[in-house]
């Protein structure tokens, strides 16, 4: 995932030939690197990830019935290895209840006609205490391969920045794990309590011979929290600015945090100067910190956006399931993300247009479905001012009444759930505005919104910068 792939064994895959490979990975990278490579001499029959991101050979592939797809939720994917390398068959987990995943009939593979060929099974549901669970079954390799930063010659390793992502977790799910590193030491020399992943789980450790170690999306910065944001807002339109400075008044001091790409990610630049959060990164990091300076970048330091970044004092990293874990959990109590669609009762869509578009659910599912706040921010209208806020969800879904708040350009949504869903101090249900921006009138927020709401007692006042309303 990202950092850390084991670019030399991928390599040596593609010369030595070897095809219909089923491949675990949460992504394929780019067309020309990693992954990329052996989608593109048609080496892999089935990709089992949950991302296909910026990867245009893997979507044409896949939307072309060239490639079976097994589309599955992040944190879902990385414990599914876990499990598998620790012994487990199978566990339950609160992510995608409800939804298509859940339910089968996910598209693996599609005919050359658009028809689908193979889809997925229904997960079975159980529920504990008042809560569905789905079943997931473990994922065991025939061989993982996986790219570290140093092993020793009884094959204990240590990875670097967020290297650990998935590769910890795929390593522990292969019957032969051969590790590529940077460097192989004595045993000894890497002290115990550094080993990342004991020796226990590799078979074979290969020295790889150069590194292009690719920075898919080089972003820098450096500079002080208020010239970041000085700069971000000459690059945004005056309504998508308007988004940003809302969304950020959402963080609360010592929040744990995790942000979506775009908006969300852009907010964290307009943090009150008395607000301090821990923004937590689904690819291992807690305790992200601004970009890095010109010339400082760090392949091996990147966010779950691919970007290179810094840490703050006090940050941590760790495996994509232990990032999951503090996830589904409810650890991160705050979630910001987009959304292509949100119903008036909590729905969220926004990882894929059956097809026409599949980017793949990434770790939103696991997210918006760990009982955290979930805040959407997006544009109110898509183009043509098609209504994304609707009675209900025309798009598979990415949870289940999960969204607490909609911030738009327009003004701020609140969910409110109802009593009769377990709330018996919330009269309402639907959306309820509490917020408008200035020179936006309720009328106009009606004909943008393709459902009901309701306007709440004093909605004037309740924005907390000079935004107006009528």
């Amino acid at each position: 995932m990202r950092a850390a792939v084991p670019e030399n064994l991928i390599a040596a895959l593609v010369r030595k030939g070897t095809s219909e490979l089923t491949v675990v990975s949460n992504n394929a990278g780019v067309d020309d690197f990693g992954l990329g490579l052996l989608l593109k001499t048609g080496q892999i029959k089935r990709m089992i990830s949950s991302y296909v991101g910026e990867n245009k050979t893997f979507e044409r592939l896949y939307l072309t019935g060239e490639l079976e797809v097994e589309l599955t939720p992040q944190g879902t994917l990385a414990e599914r290895m876990r499990a598998g390398g620790s012994g487990i068959p199978a566990f339950y987990t609160p992510c995608a209840a409800g939804t298509i995943i859940q339910e089968g009939g996910v598209p693996i593979k599609y005919r050359k006609d658009g028809s689908v060929e193979i889809e997925s099974s229904p997960r079975e549901i159980r529920n504990f205490n008042g809560r569905d669970f789905v079943l997931e079954q473990a994922i065991v390799g025939d061989f993982s391969i996986v790219k570290a930063w140093k092993a020793d010659t009884r094959g204990n390793l240590v990875f670097r920045g967020t290297g650990r992502n998935f590769n910890v977790d795929a390593a522990m799910a292969g019957k032969i794990c051969i590790a590529e590193v940077e460097e192989i030491v004595q045993a000894g020399a890497i002290p115990p309590d550094q080993v990342h992943l004991p020796g226990v789980y590799v078979h074979r450790v290969v020295q790889g011979q150069s590194y292009e170690k690719r920075i898919e999306k080089r972003m820098t910065g450096g500079g002080a929290s208020a010239n970041a944001a000085e700069m971000i807002a000459q690059t945004l339109s005056p309504e998508r600015l308007r988004i940003v400075k809302r969304a950020a008044m959402e963080f609360e001091d010592g929040m744990y945090v995790n942000l979506g790409i775009g908006i969300p990610t852009l907010a964290s630049n307009f943090v009150s100067p008395n607000v301090r959060i821990e923004l937590q990164s689904e690819n291992g990091l807690l305790g992200i910190g601004p970009y890095p300076i010109k010339g400082q970048e760090d392949p091996d330091m990147i966010n779950a956006g691919k970007e290179t970044v810094t840490s703050i004092p006090g940050s941590s990293t760790f495996s994509s399931s232990t990032s999951f874990g503090m996830i589904r959990a409810g650890k991160v109590q705050l979630t910001l993300l987009g959304a292509l669609e949100v119903a008036s009762n909590g729905d969220l869509a926004n990882w894929i247009i059956p097809g026409k578009m599949v980017k793949g659910m990434g770790g939103a599912m696991d997210l918006v479905s760990s009982g955290s706040r979930v805040v959407v921010t997006m544009e109110h209208t898509a183009k043509g001012g098609k209504h994304k806020i609707l009675p209900r969800c025309s798009l598979p879904l990415t949870g289940k009444r999960v969204v607490h708040r909609i911030i738009t350009e327009l003004g701020v949504f609140d969910v409110m759930p109802g009593r009769e869903h377990g709330h018996p101090d919330c009269e309402h249900e639907g959306l309820e505005l509490i917020e408008i921006a200035d020179g936006v009138s309720i009328d106009d927020v009606r004909l943008a919104t393709g459902a009901d709401f309701r306007v709440a007692d004093g909605y004037r006042s309740r924005w907390l910068k000079p935004m107006g309303g009528q």
